[in-house]
């Protein structure tokens, strides 16, 4: 564990001197002004459509932070030989994945407070404010999907470079937001061998609209029970689970070369 926080550190210095502080004080900056402007369109009056788009806005970005750097991270130790360095050390496979993960995790977490916590400053100067229990709910669920986010993507990058793993980690995450929800519809419209591969996606991949509370915030319904939450909460650190060990399977007996790495 000690060794993983380490490799985790390692990720967040990284951070800080690559580019990615710029990158996250653009999309920042584009949150806030976007937010604003909707006066220009006459909805600065309708704080439930600043909370709506805020909100889509703050999911969006967090998820192109999470897949983006969750999935080149163990690409980059490879093409710049760095792996080999890391692989000398007393150090396992199991705890460079972990490290890697618990890295990217709390950079695209971090990033996500900031969103909300702008979005609660603006909401705040437009007169309104959210239920701040359901909002501390949600908040938690969707810190925990951007887990399971960059799981997905340290998964993919085991045997994939950064570009392919974060192309096939975005299809897979907007495929279950998007698709797997409308499932139990389509399988009442369709029979045989189709209906039987839209059931096994269904129970196959992992839910995310478990974890989104983002109507409940934005119509100020009452908050969610903590049993419901709770349940969702461990539903997420089981999947966090499963696609770590499959990174861990998948890299553990990976080898590395000078060759392979031109």
């Amino acid at each position: 564990m000690k060794r993983g926080l380490t490799i985790a550190s390692v990720v967040w210095i990284e951070m800080l001197r690559r580019k990615d502080v710029y990158v996250l004080f653009i999309l920042l900056l584009a949150f806030l002004m976007i937010l604003m402007s909707l006066n220009v369109f006459g909805l600065g009056g309708l704080v439930v459509y600043v909370k709506e788009i805020g909100l889509l806005l703050t999911w969006l970005f967090s998820w192109i932070l999470a897949v983006n750097i969750s999935s080149r991270l163990l690409p980059q130790e490879e093409t710049q030989r760095t792996i080999f360095p890391l692989l000398a050390k007393p150090i396992s496979r199991a705890e460079i994945v972990f490290g890697k993960w618990l890295g990217a995790w709390v950079v695209s977490s971090v990033a996500t407070l900031v969103f909300y916590a702008a979005l609660v400053v603006i909401v705040g100067l437009r007169g309104s404010w959210f239920c701040w229990t359901a909002l501390a709910q949600g908040i938690a669920l969707h810190l925990c999907l951007l887990g399971i986010f960059s799981a997905i993507g340290i998964a993919f990058s085991t045997r994939m470079n950064s570009d392919a793993a974060a192309s096939l980690t975005y299809v897979l995450t907007l495929s279950s937001f998007l698709i797997l929800p409308r499932v139990p519809e389509l399988v009442m419209h369709v029979k045989g061998l189709r209906q039987t591969g839209l059931l096994i996606l269904y129970y196959a991949l992992p839910h995310f609209e478990l974890f989104d509370m983002r109507l409940r915030l934005v119509h100020q319904y009452p908050p969610a029970q903590w049993k419901t939450i709770l349940l969702v909460l461990v539903y997420g650190c089981i999947v966090i689970m499963i696609f770590l060990t499959l990174s861990w399977l998948a890299y553990r007996n990976k080898r590395f070369s000078q060759g392979m790495l031109k």
